[in-house]
C-alpha cells in the first residue's frame, strides 16, 4: 500500500506542479466549477421534458436518484471510513503543491466530483443513444476533464478520482441495467 500511495504523491506532484500552465490554472479552475455546469444541467432538463413528457421526468427521477446513491457511497461511506487528508490541507505537502481553489475541509478519497460527473455522463451514454446519439462521448471527456481538473487545482489525489471514477462508472452500470429492465424510456 506504501508503494501505491507513494504512486500516487508522484502523479500528483507531476499533475499539480509539473504539468502546468496559466491558461490552464484558469481553465481547469473553471471546468471543475459546478455552477459553470447549470445551464448544461437545465438544458438536458428541458430536453428531456418539453421532448419525452412523463417519460423524460421519470428518466430524470432515475438518473438523478442514482447521482444521489453514487454521491452518498462516496461522501458518506467511503470518505468517513477512509478519511484520506486532501492534498491541500495535507501538512506535509505544504510548500511542495500548488492550491488554485478554495480547498474545502472535507476528506479526500473518493472524489465525489469524479463519482458524480462519471455517473451521470455514463449512465447518459449507456441509456440515451437515441436522444443523445455521438454527443454521448463528450459527456465522458467532461466527466474526464473535471476530474483531472480536481487534481489540477490540488484538492485531490489521482488515486482518488480514478476511484471516484470507477465508482460513478460501476453506480451507472448497475443503474442502467435496473433502468432498462424497467423499460421506462423507450
Amino acid at each position: 500500500m506504501h508503494h501505491i500511495l507513494q504512486q500516487d504523491l508522484q502523479f500528483f506532484n507531476l499533475i499539480n506542479q509539473t504539468w502546468v500552465h496559466p491558461y490552464l490554472d484558469v481553465f481547469l479552475s473553471f471546468m471543475r466549477n459546478s455552477f459553470v455546469w447549470f445551464p448544461l444541467y437545465v438544458f438536458l432538463i428541458s430536453f428531456l421534458i418539453f421532448n419525452f413528457g412523463k417519460q423524460g421526468v421519470l428518466y430524470l427521477s432515475f438518473a438523478i436518484s442514482m447521482v444521489i446513491l453514487s454521491n452518498l457511497l462516496s461522501s458518506e461511506l467511503i470518505k468517513k471510513s477512509v478519511k484520506r487528508t486532501r492534498p491541500c490541507n495535507e501538512i506535509t505537502l505544504e510548500g511542495k503543491r500548488r492550491i488554485i481553489v478554495h480547498c474545502g475541509s472535507g476528506y479526500s478519497f473518493t472524489s465525489s466530483h469524479a463519482t458524480n460527473h462519471f455517473c451521470i455522463s455514463t449512465f447518459l451514454f449507456l441509456t440515451g443513444i437515441n436522444f443523445i446519439g455521438r454527443w454521448r462521448y463528450l459527456f465522458l471527456i467532461w466527466a474526464a476533464v473535471i476530474s483531472y481538473a480536481q487534481v489540477y487545482v490540488g484538492v485531490h489525489y489521482p488515486l482518488d478520482v480514478i476511484c471516484g471514477a470507477v465508482l460513478g462508472i460501476f453506480s451507472a452500470i448497475m443503474g442502467s441495467i435496473i433502468f432498462k429492465r424497467l423499460r421506462i424510456f423507450a
